[in-house]
């Protein structure tokens, strides 16, 4: 795998949670210092939903926090398989973030308009402070799926189509833009990850291993039993 910034192993996900949450504290103090702002991109998924639970109850200036979202499926607004909305649950609506510093994805509007919506949008805030990254069973991140077409693409924003999993049309950050943020942080958990990350670890190009120097924050039951 590319040498990474930090391998952090924890003993199960709900520790992994915590300590990430405490992790993205860290690291938007630093942003906000140096900067006066902290930009942020969502992961979706199980491990970052249980991240955001622990983040709202710890001390960070969501005044001075902008949100943005890796990725998001073209379903309909308020579809609860949509990211943003699990984002909503879990965190936003717990705590003080004026509405103006959420930034969804119209994914409802298709692929191809969402992606040229979003980058337009997205490239006046750019680059991310930190961009929370999950791994899929088959090594994609994001929506960037192995042997997609979206995975080469060089806009900041990409539409995706023929997913392999559903709904196969989604919106991305682009590749580009993952490896320009300042920081990535990786949550990995569960056994069906383990193969992935062994061919990541054996020097296989899946999607996640191509994003850039990460954070990779690991539970136990994620990673390969002969590392």
């Amino acid at each position: 795998m590319p040498v990474p910034a930090a391998l952090v192993l924890h003993d199960h996900a709900d520790a992994l949670a915590a300590a990430v949450a405490r992790r993205i504290t860290e690291i938007a103090g630093a942003s906000i210092a140096a900067r006066g702002v902290f930009r942020l991109a969502l992961a979706g998924g199980e491990t970052p939903r249980r991240c955001y639970e622990q983040l709202r109850s710890l001390s960070l200036d969501w005044t001075r926090t902008q949100i943005f979202f890796g990725d998001e499926r073209c379903l309909p607004q308020g579809d609860v398989q949509r990211n943003d909305v699990m984002a909503r649950t879990a965190l936003l609506q717990h705590i003080d973030i004026p509405a103006a510093n959420i930034h969804p994805i119209a994914a409802e509007l298709g692929a191809d308009i969402a992606a040229t919506e979003y980058a337009a949008h997205f490239t006046l805030h750019a680059p991310l402070d930190l961009v929370l990254l999950g791994l899929g069973e088959d090594g994609h991140t994001a929506s960037l799926f192995p042997a997609n077409p979206a995975t080469e693409f060089d806009a900041a924003v990409v539409p995706v189509f023929d997913a392999p999993k559903p709904p196969p049309q989604r919106v991305s950050l682009g590749m580009t833009t993952l490896m320009a943020a300042r920081q990535r942080l990786f949550l990995v958990s569960g056994s069906g990850k383990r193969n992935a990350l062994a061919q990541i670890f054996s020097g296989e190009a899946l999607p996640a291993a191509r994003v850039g120097v990460a954070e990779w924050h690991i539970d136990r039951d994620a990673m390969p039993q002969q590392i």
